[in-house]
C-alpha cells in the first residue's frame, strides 16, 4: 500500500489501484465477464475521511459491461444471471396486444419498480417474418410509457443482442417490459436470456467512480537518492498536476477573438480547456461562401490562439449531409460539377491545415441525411473518407451523429444503424478511425447512455462525446444537475477517450447552454465544469515525505507532473508524466 493516501476532499470514495493477482483477476471480471449472482464478490475501497484511509467493502451489484454486435447462432447467459428476472423463463412471457396495430408483442410483467432506482437491462431477440427488424424495448407503468429504452437490429435465424436501461420517474406497481417491432410489420418476436439489474444511485456512484480509479489514475512510486544511490529517508516532497492527459473542452466561435472582454474569455478558456473545436468557422459555407471565393481568416485566427496556447483541436466538418447546410451555390451543382466542387473542398481544407487537427469529421449526420449520396451515388462517401485519408494520413478520422446516446428513440440513428453503418464503410476499405456521439441531450437516461457506449466499445474504436450539451427547454439549476450526470457517465467509461461541450460563448448567448454569462460570471453549468477540472478530476497539491525505503506514493490523474524534492540543503525539481496502466509507475530522483 502506498505510504499517503490520495489527496481528496473529505467522504469521497476510492477504490484501491495497487497492482496485484487478486485485484487484475477482480477487474477482469468486473468489465468482460458475467456474475453469477446479482450481489458482486467482495471489493475492497478506500475511505478518505479527513485525510484518513480507512479500508472498507462493497458487496452491491458491479456492472456488467458486457455487448455484443454479432447475431449468434445460440443466445449467451444473461447477464447478472437474469438479476429480477431470473425466475422467468421464456415460456412464462406474456403477450399484449397493441392498440394502435392489432399485433401482439411479447412482455414481461414487472412488480413493485421503484422511483429513482436504475434498472439495466439486456435480452436476447430473434425474428420470424421478416430479413431483418429494429426490434425496440419499451415499459408501460400505471403512470406513464416509457416509448423506448433499448433497441436492436434483430435478424432471422440467428440471436441479436439487446441492452438498455430506464430510470421510473415515479414507482410502479405494475409495469410491462415489451419487446416490439418499429415499423408497422406484423412479425414474431422471441425472447431469450434476458436480465433486469437495479441499481441505487449510491451503487452507480460507486461503480462509475471504480472505473475512474482504475482508467483515470495511477500508483506513482519516487525513489529519493543521494548521489551514491543510497535512498535518502525524510525527505521532503511536493507534487503538482500541470497538466491532463484526458481532452476535455468546448466548442469555441470567433466571439474568442473579440474585444477586451472576450480577451479575458481567451484566458477563461486555457485555464480549464486542453482541447476546442470550432462551431461553425470551419464548415463550407463559412470559409467558402460563393464558389472559388476561399476565405479562412476567421479559422486561422482562432487556429492560431489555440496552437498559442497548446490546445489540441479536431477538424469539424468537411461535409455535412444535411442540404440546409451545404452552401447555397452547391445545392444548385449536379454531376460533374459537384464532384469537382468537392474534390476542390477537401484539397483545400486538408492541404492548409495538414497535420494541424488530431481529428476530422468528414461527413457529418450520414444517418439522418444523404445529400452528397443522392447526387454523386452511393460510394460518394466513401470516396470523402479515402480522399481524407490521403490528404492527412495522421488525422483520425470520424462519423459523428446526434440522438446515438442522447434517445434510442429516433430509427436513423440507433446504436446498431451506426453500427452498421461503420462496418459498411470499412468493408469498402475505408479507414474510419473514430466515433463521434454528438450529446444534445434534453433529460439524460444513464443506464441507456451506458449500454449504447458498451456495445459501441466492442468496435475497438476510440469514442468522443463531441457537442454535449443540455436543452435550453430546462432551467440553468437542471441543466447544471443534467451536466453533471452525463460528464460523470462519459468519463467514467474505458472507452470514451475525450469530451467535448458545444457551448461556445456569443454576444446573444449560446446553442442550448452556456458555462458563463457574458460578464464571464460562472452559471450552474459552469461550476458543474470547475468542480470536475479543477477539483474531482485533478489530482491536488500532494506533499508528504519519503518513507524508510526513501519512497513516497500517491495515486494521481494521468497527465504531467512536477516534483519538487528538498533534502537538508539540497533541491531537485523535475517532471514526469503517468500514462494508463494496470502497473504502479517508478519514478527515481538524485539528489
Amino acid at each position: 500500500m502506498p505510504s499517503t493516501p490520495l489527496h481528496s476532499t473529505p467522504l469521497t470514495l476510492e477504490v484501491s489501484d495497487w497492482s496485484s493477482s487478486t485485484y487484475k483477476k477482480k477487474k477482469k471480471k468486473y468489465f468482460s465477464t458475467n456474475m453469477n449472482h446479482s450481489s458482486a464478490l467482495l471489493v475492497f475501497l478506500l475511505l478518505i475521511i479527513n485525510g484518513v484511509s480507512l479500508v472498507t467493502s462493497y458487496d452491491g451489484p458491479l456492472y456488467d459491461s458486457t455487448a455484443y454486435t454479432e447475431c449468434k447462432e445460440q443466445p449467451e447467459d444473461p447477464l447478472y444471471n437474469g438479476g429480477i428476472l431470473k425466475h422467468e423463463a421464456p415460456e412464462n412471457l406474456i403477450s399484449i396486444a397493441d392498440s394502435s396495430t392489432g399485433f401482439y408483442s411479447p412482455a414481461f410483467v414487472l412488480h413493485n419498480l421503484t422511483q429513482g432506482t436504475i434498472y439495466c437491462f439486456s435480452v436476447w431477440v430473434k425474428i420470424q417474418g421478416a430479413h431483418s427488424a429494429n426490434i425496440r424495448a419499451s415499459l408501460k407503468t400505471e403512470d406513464a410509457t416509457y416509448n423506448c429504452i433499448g433497441t436492436v437490429l434483430a435478424k432471422h435465424g440467428c440471436w441479436s443482442f439487446l441492452k438498455g436501461g430506464f430510470v421510473l420517474d415515479s414507482p410502479a406497481k405494475l409495469s410491462f417490459l415489451l419487446f416490439q417491432n418499429s415499423d408497422d410489420r406484423d412479425i414474431d418476436i422471441a425472447i431469450d436470456s434476458a436480465s433486469l439489474q437495479p441499481f441505487t444511485d449510491q451503487e452507480w456512484r460507486f461503480n462509475q467512480q471504480y472505473i475512474i480509479n482504475n482508467e483515470r489514475k495511477r500508483a506513482v512510486t519516487i525513489h529519493v537518492a543521494n548521489g551514491n544511490g543510497d535512498r535518502l529517508q525524510g525527505a521532503s516532497i511536493a507534487i503538482e498536476q500541470v497538466t491532463k492527459d484526458f481532452p476535455f473542452g468546448s466548442a469555441i466561435s470567433k466571439t474568442i477573438l473579440g474585444n477586451s472582454l472576450y480577451q479575458l474569455l481567451q484566458k477563461w478558456f486555457v485555464e480549464r480547456f486542453n482541447v476546442a473545436v470550432f462551431e461553425n468557422e470551419l464548415k463550407w459555407y463559412a470559409t467558402e461562401p460563393e464558389q472559388g471565393k476561399l476565405n479562412y481568416t476567421l479559422a486561422d485566427k482562432m487556429f492560431e490562439f489555440l496552437r498559442s496556447n497548446q490546445i489540441i483541436a479536431r477538424g469539424h466538418n468537411i461535409f455535412w449531409e444535411d442540404p440546409k447546410y451545404t452552401p447555397a451555390w452547391v445545392r444548385n451543382l449536379s454531376g460533374p460539377e459537384l464532384q469537382a466542387a468537392v474534390n476542390s473542398r477537401i484539397q483545400n481544407l486538408m492541404s492548409k491545415y495538414k497535420e494541424e487537427f488530431i481529428h476530422w469529421d468528414v461527413s457529418n449526420e450520414m444517418l439522418h441525411f444523404d445529400f452528397y449520396e443522392q447526387r454523386l451515388g452511393p460510394n460518394a462517401t466513401l470516396h470523402f473518407y479515402e480522399t481524407a485519408h490521403a490528404s492527412d494520413p495522421l488525422a483520425t478520422l470520424f462519423m459523428n451523429e446526434f440522438n446515438v446516446v442522447e434517445t434510442c428513440s429516433d430509427v436513423n440513428s440507433t446504436v446498431d444503424s451506426y453500427i452498421t453503418r461503420l462496418q459498411e464503410l470499412k468493408r469498402g476499405g475505408v479507414s474510419m478511425d473514430g466515433i463521434g456521439l454528438e450529446g444534445h441531450f434534453t433529460v439524460p437516461n444513464l443506464p441507456l447512455m451506458r449500454a449504447v457506449l458498451d456495445k459501441l466499445a466492442t468496435l475497438g474504436l476510440p469514442i468522443w462525446l463531441t457537442e454535449v450539451d443540455i436543452s435550453k427547454t430546462l432551467d440553468k439549476k437542471t441543466q447544471a444537475i443534467y451536466l453533471d450526470q452525463v460528464l460523470r457517465e462519459g468519463f467514467s467509461h474505458p472507452s470514451v477517450n475525450g469530451i467535448l461541450l458545444w457551448t461556445a460563448l456569443h454576444p446573444n448567448g449560446c446553442y442550448q447552454m452556456c458555462l458563463t454569462d457574458n460578464n464571464l460570471q460562472n452559471l450552474p453549468a459552469g461550476d458543474v465544469v470547475d468542480d470536475k477540472l479543477f477539483k474531482e478530476w485533478q489530482t491536488g497539491e500532494v506533499n508528504g515525505h519519503t518513507d524508510d525505503h526513501g519512497s513516497y506514493s500517491f495515486y494521481g490523474f494521468l497527465g504531467e507532473y512536477r516534483v519538487s524534492v528538498k533534502y537538508g540543503n539540497k533541491t531537485s525539481t523535475s517532471t514526469f508524466s503517468i500514462c494508463r496502466s494496470d502497473e504502479t509507475k517508478h519514478v527515481s530522483i538524485r539528489l
